[in-house]
Parts: structure tokens; C-alpha cells; sequence
């Protein structure tokens, strides 16, 4: 983090600035989107099950305290396990992710949320520790290759100007570069592992001993107080991070965690090879005895079912959501960043706000959606709720630690002045970067809602998955990677012309 007097001063954002132009032009598409999209309530009565809900909020049960301790035991394990491994995958490939090759991988990789890689692995490992790790650690190596790369492009190249002609450039990047970006690495890092908890949690969905299989189990069976009891625990787990997981201890922590893995381990060659060779394989590909002109013809009709009866439904679906959830997450983002801002509030009246969005972040947007479609059914509403609340804690969480650098003005204004014409041009950059990032992700998320009930690809591909039909479910899970791709590669471009970094001492 830089120094206060390093941060941009305050500057207006005249209507013709670059920045406000592609607000408004991503504002209108949502606008669009909004009045094209499936936000009907369809619960007839769901009072009675709120009310449950709502009395199980406030009587948490922390009875089941073995079961309970198992989860969130299980929880941590599988994700220190799995960030690890996904750090390291990702720091070796952000050395060499200047090739097209490299880049192309981590894209991919990282472009298929950690539910559908669990959904895929079960096929091949069933409920082993090792589909759950490597669930979390294949996508977080794509997504810790590309930051990992942005920070070290980003970071001051004028220290390898001033070393001595024949420097190695293993010796230079030891002990020039890797000192200069340490402190963002490992502040990303830890976020990351924040991200990994969560991430761990959602895939107890799928039927591994994390959160999620609890908080699901409860959930069916009506025990709202356990499932409260879940959530308050979980929530100072996250809140406490700083305290127990020390840099010092988390070493550890990782050499432990393995062993404490539950899961059964029947790892089987035959069932990787049928996959790969047969279960994967287009049907009508399959079937054919010779890969000729009527086999490609009957694999052409094959696909176009596909993708006029799932694909393109799904790819709507999920656009839509996605950019409204991403318009939505930014305004909330500027309601939120203030609770957390000393600049407003001081450094004691922003306890309840961090509170406020520790609560909002913690809470997997997956489970989020969950509770809420019990309230309102399973249209886009529950999702789009569900992502905007969750996201635009987390970059206002951000943006309100980057504005407690800000070193104001003797006579700088107070109240709305402040907040209009003071802080927000200064950090509006900051913000934008974070929520061009962030729209990949919510990308991705969208994705998943669809596993439950919401007409996204998920759907299909979750729908396919249980009709034991791979070939459609890999095409569905392609054309998901690919259109994340493509919002990567436009959330890049946009960034590069606005001249926005991840870093905040370049912002």
C-alpha cells in the first residue's frame, strides 16, 4: 500500500471523463437487461417457513458443537490445502505468463467456477479428498497466475535499471522484484484464502464434509437454529482470520491440514480413462464405428439440439443476470464503502460496518441464493440479490481500506461534500478496476446459481450431469469457460484503456 502522499489528489470526474462514459454505457445495459429479465416472485405463501427461518436466526443451536466443529474443521483444511496448491501452481506460471500458451491455460482454467471441477471430478475420484482439492486448486492456480503476473508487471521496473551488467535473472528476481511486490502478493494472497473458505464451504453441496453439506442437511430438515449456529460460527471464523491465521502458524496449519482430510479414497485408473476415452466423447461421435460424413453430420444435428435447446437459453440467462448483478454490485459498493472508512466515520464508528460486511461477504453467494429462494422461487431476483449484496461487500471492503490512506485537506468539506466531490474522485478509479475484476467472477457465479433452479448454464449443465449425460454437460461447461473467457479478455481491454491496476498505489 502506498504512503497517503503518494495517492491521487482530488479530481473531478467531468460527464465527458472516459471512466463515467462506460459507467453510464454499463448502467443502460442493465437498465435493458432489467426490463427483459425474470424477477417474478412465484412463492405463494412463504411467511410461515420465514418466520421459522427468522426464529432460528435468534435461537442458534450449538448443541451439535462435534458436528458442527467437524465442518468448519473440514472447511479450513480443504481450503489451506487447496489455496496452497493453487498459490504455487500460480506463482511458478505467473513467471512465464507472458506466454500466449500459458495465458490461454489459466484462462480456461480459471473461467470454470470450483462447483462444475467438483462436478467433473466426481465422475473420476467420487466423494475422495482429492476431487475437493482439486476443485479449489486448479481455478485458484488460473486466477493466482493472472494477479500474480499483473503485480509484478505493475510493480516499479527502474531497481532492475540500476543492477550491475550480468545479473542473473533468477538473483534479480529474489532480491529486486519479489522484495517490491511481496506485501501485495501476500495481501492478495490472504485475501484469497478468504475466498478459498467460502469456495470450500459451497462444495459440501456436491456431498463433500464441508459447510455446505451441513448447512444443506439442516436447511431440509427445517433446523433453522442449527443452521444459524453454523453461519454465526463460520462468519467469526472469517472475522478472525487475522488472528489465527499468522503467517508463522499457517505453515502449519498446511503440513496438518492433509491429514485431518475426511473422505473416502477410491481412486480409480478405469473409471479416469472411461471418462476421458468414452463418457466425455459426443454421442453421436461414440456410437459411430467410422468418424465419416454421415458420423459428423448426425454430431452437426446433435449439437444444434444442443445449443438451440439449452446453450443459447442458458447463455442469455446467465448474460443477463451477470450485468445486472454487476451495475448492482457497483452502487452498493458506493453505499457501503463508507460504514468502513475512518474518513467518515472514525476508526471506532466503523466497528458495526465492518460487522455489517463482514456478515455480507462471508456469506457465499450460493448460500445466499439459497436462503432467498425460499422467500421469492427460483427466478433471477434470488441471484441477483444474492450476487450483489456478496460482491459489493467485498469491493466495498476494499475501497474503504484504500480510502483510510487518503490524507484529506485542513479545509476539506464534511457530510456529502466529502463523500461527492473529495473522496470518490480519488478512489473512482480504484473502484472501477476492482469491479471490472470482479465481473468475471460474477460471471462465473452466475454459472452456478443455475444448479439451483435459476435458468442459467448451470441448470443445464447440473440437469445433465444428473441424466448421467457427460458429452452434453463437458459442451454446456466449454461454452461456460469460453464465454468467461471472453469477459476476461473485454474486462482486460477496458481496463488497459482507462488505465486502471489492481495496485492502489498506481490507481
Amino acid at each position: 500500500m502506498a504512503p497517503a502522499s503518494t495517492l491521487p489528489v482530488a479530481a473531478p470526474l467531468p460527464g465527458r471523463s472516459p471512466m463515467v462514459r462506460v459507467s453510464l454505457g454499463f448502467a443502460a445495459v442493465a437498465v435493458v437487461c432489467l426490463a427483459v429479465a425474470d424477477i417474478e416472485v412465484s412463492t405463494f405463501d412463504p411467511w410461515s417457513e420465514v418466520g421459522r427461518m427468522a426464529l432460528g436466526l435468534i435461537s442458534p443451536d450449538f448443541r451439535a458443537i462435534d458436528r458442527i466443529g467437524s465442518a468448519l474443521l473440514q472447511t479450513v483444511a480443504f481450503a489451506l490445502v487447496g489455496v496452497a496448491l493453487g498459490a504455487a501452481i500460480g506463482f511458478a506460471l505467473a513467471l512465464v505468463f507472458h506466454l500466449r500458451v500459458v495465458r490461454l491455460g489459466c484462462a480456461f482454467v480459471r473461467s470454470i467456477h470450483e462447483l462444475f471441477w467438483a462436478l467433473i471430478f466426481l465422475q473420476v475420484f467420487g466423494l475422495s479428498p482429492l476431487t475437493g482439492l482439486l476443485a479449489i486448486a486448479i481455478p485458484f492456480g488460473g486466477i493466482f497466475a493472472k494477479l500474480y503476473s499483473e503485480i509484478l508487471d505493475e510493480a516499479d521496473q527502474l531497481p532492475l535499471k540500476a543492477l550491475p551488467s550480468g545479473t542473473g535473472r533468477v538473483s534479480a528476481f529474489i532480491f529486486v522484484r519479489l522484495p517490491d511486490v511481496w506485501v501485495h502478493i501476500r495481501t492478495y494472497t490472504s485475501y484469497r484464502f478468504e475466498c478459498g473458505l467460502r469456495s470450500s464451504a459451497v462444495l459440501g453441496f456436491v456431498g463433500l464434509p464441508t459447510l455446505g453439506f451441513h448447512l444443506e442437511s439442516a436447511f431440509k430438515q427445517g433446523h433453522y437454529s442449527e443452521v444459524s449456529a453454523l453461519l454465526i460460527l463460520f462468519y467469526v471464523l472469517i472475522a478472525t482470520i487475522r488472528l489465527w491465521a499468522r503467517p508463522r502458524l499457517v505453515w502449519l496449519y498446511i503440513l496438518i491440514a492433509p491429514f485431518l482430510l475426511q473422505g473416502e479414497a477410491d481412486i480409480s485408473v478405469a473409471n479416469l480413462v472411461r471418462f476421458v476415452t468414452e463418457d466425455i466423447v459426443p454421442y453421436p461421435l461414440r456410437s459411430a464405428a467410422v468418424l465419416d460424413g454421415a458420423a459428423w453430420a448426425a454430431f452437426a444435428a446433435w449439437f444444434g439440439v444442443l445449443m438451440a435447446d439449452q446453450a443459447l437459453p442458458g447463455i442469455i440467462a446467465t448474460v443477463i443476470l451477470t450485468q445486472i448483478a454487476l451495475v448492482g454490485t457497483g452502487l452498493l459498493t458506493l453505499v457501503l464503502f463508507p460504514l468502513v472508512s475512518t474518513l467518515f466515520f472514525g476508526r471506532a464508528g466503523t466497528t458495526a460496518g465492518h460487522v455489517l460486511l463482514v456478515v455480507a461477504r462471508s456469506t457465499p453467494e450460493y448460500i445466499l441464493t439459497y436462503i432467498l429462494l425460499q422467500f421469492w422461487g427460483p427466478s433471477m431476483l434470488p441471484g441477483i440479490i444474492a450476487l450483489t449484496i456478496h460482491n459489493g461487500a467485498i469491493i466495498g471492503h476494499l475501497i474503504g481500506r484504500y480510502t483510510d490512506q487518503i490524507t484529506l485537506r485542513p479545509d476539506a468539506p464534511r457530510g456529502l461534500d466529502l463523500y461527492g466531490f473529495e473522496v470518490v474522485p480519488r478512489i473512482y478509479g480504484q473502484f472501477l478496476a476492482f469491479l471490472f475484476y470482479r465481473w468475471e467472477v460474477i460471471m462465473r457465479e452466475t454459472a452456478i446459481l443455475g444448479i439451483l433452479g435459476i435458468a442459467t448454464l448451470g441448470f443445464y449443465i447440473d440437469s445433465a450431469f444428473a441424466d448421467l449425460r457427460f458429452d452434453r454437460a463437458m459442451v454446456l461447461i466449454l461454452i461456460t469457460a469460453g464465454l468467461n473467457i471472453g469477459v476476461d479478455v473485454l474486462s482486460r481491454t477496458i481496463r488497459a484503456r482507462l488505465r486502471l491496476t489492481m495496485t492502489p498505489d498506481e490507481a
